[in-house]
């Protein structure tokens, strides 16, 4: 192994060779405008209805529930704003203090439009109590957004206690799935949540398109204005390709899930076996069992996770936290709200694998990162492998 590893598939997944072929395809021959009557129209609208029913189908959704965004962004926007739109007066809504700024900040603008927000916090696991969230429910309480995976430390929360203990309260319930969808099974009426978001570039589709899941009769409105687009949820003509797209990445995520349903969790296991042979100290951050398989936030000691990271920059590619707030210094929000002190917040490095990452690989990034970790914890090299 002699090239760059890529360990920051919570950032984004290369594009699957299928789905970029398809979407070639789709480019060169697929033209028509999906809402024209004539013959390249309604093929177009044809391969969009595909697309729609390969992306519900991972998900445990009907078609019709399935609303194509332009990202996940847009899609958590749509479900938190939409549902406010329904609303004759503001009333209470309900996030965790490690949701992504896709949540975070649509609740922030409704707090400054007179609605109530409860931000609950988590452990030092990263994980929400369902009791506490409940708890913090009252008459007033119009949506709880909780994510189903960290994407930082990857630690999963109960967003299927929750929804079934709001079950028969009038409270609606979203998820935030981008991280989970593709790496884990995810079923909407398991969770039994309302509104569920996914991103297409976490599991090997395009950046550029998403997917809100909306159970029939859930209360929403849309918040851009045009034409009928998407059931009337989201206005401007479908991106055709990058819907193609969607739909072969989960296609394939849903083969993945069923052929080697350990893959992820066993490389994850196997580079943090290698690193903390490696490195004294290195501590684990999240939860030890309930978290993504391929996510692996670790702190090494006495370093700055950003100048480790820096120092195997062309040995290594992966990241300190979110790729959206990444360029910034100061330590992870997630991790400060598990209460990591600073120093361990530092050193914090986020690696996640994905489905094609190869054991070689795990060897050759592990190397690199103890190696690095050494030359700047013992500089006159006192340490050794």
């Amino acid at each position: 192994m002699t090239g760059p590893v890529y360990l920051d598939h919570n950032a984004t997944t290369p594009v699957a060779p299928a789905v970029a072929d398809a979407m070639a395809d789709a480019l060169r021959r697929l033209y028509g405008n999906p809402s024209s009557a004539y013959a390249p129209g309604r093929e177009a609208a044809r391969r969009v209805s595909v697309a729609r029913q390969q992306v519900a189908s991972l998900i445990g959704a009907s078609p019709k529930e399935l609303i194509f965004t332009g990202c996940a962004t847009e899609a958590n926007n749509l479900a938190l704003l939409g549902v406010a739109a329904t609303r004759p007066t503001p009333g209470h809504l309900v996030i965790s203090a490690v949701e992504h700024p896709a949540v975070a900040e649509p609740a922030r603008h409704l707090e400054g439009q007179g609605w109530r927000l409860t931000v609950v916090p988590v452990d030092s696991r990263g994980q929400v109590s369902a009791d506490d969230v409940v708890a913090a429910v009252g008459e007033d309480t119009v949506l709880v957004s909780i994510m189903l995976a960290n994407n930082e430390v990857g630690t999963l929360q109960p967003v299927r206690e929750i929804a079934g203990r709001l079950q028969g309260r009038g409270v609606l319930v979203h998820t935030d799935a981008a991280q989970a969808v593709g790496k884990i099974p995810v079923q909407v009426d398991e969770l039994g949540v309302d509104f569920l978001t996914l991103a297409g570039h976490k599991f090997g589709a395009s950046k550029g398109v998403g997917a809100l899941y909306v159970r029939t009769e859930a209360p929403i409105r849309r918040i851009l204005h045009g034409a009928g687009h998407e059931q009337g949820l989201r206005p401007g003509t479908e991106n055709v390709p990058a819907i193609i797209g969607l739909g072969v990445a989960a296609e394939l995520a849903g083969e993945h899930l069923a052929r080697s349903p350990n893959r992820l969790k066993e490389r994850r296991d196997a580079l943090h076996r290698m690193l903390a042979t490696g490195v004294a100290d290195l501590a684990l951050n999240g939860h030890p069992d309930q978290r993504l398989p391929n996510t692996l936030n670790v702190s090494f000691p006495g370093v700055s996770g950003q100048a480790l990271l820096e120092a195997v920059a062309d040995i290594v590619f992966a990241s300190v936290g979110s790729a959206c707030h990444s360029a910034t210094s100061t330590p992870s929000g997630v991790l400060g709200a598990m209460g990591l002190h600073s120093a361990r917040a530092r050193g914090a490095v986020r690696l996640s694998v994905g489905w094609d990452t190869a054991e070689d690989d795990l060897q050759y990034a592990a190397e690199a990162l103890v190696q690095g970790w050494q030359a700047q914890s013992f500089p006159d090299g006192s340490a050794s492998m």
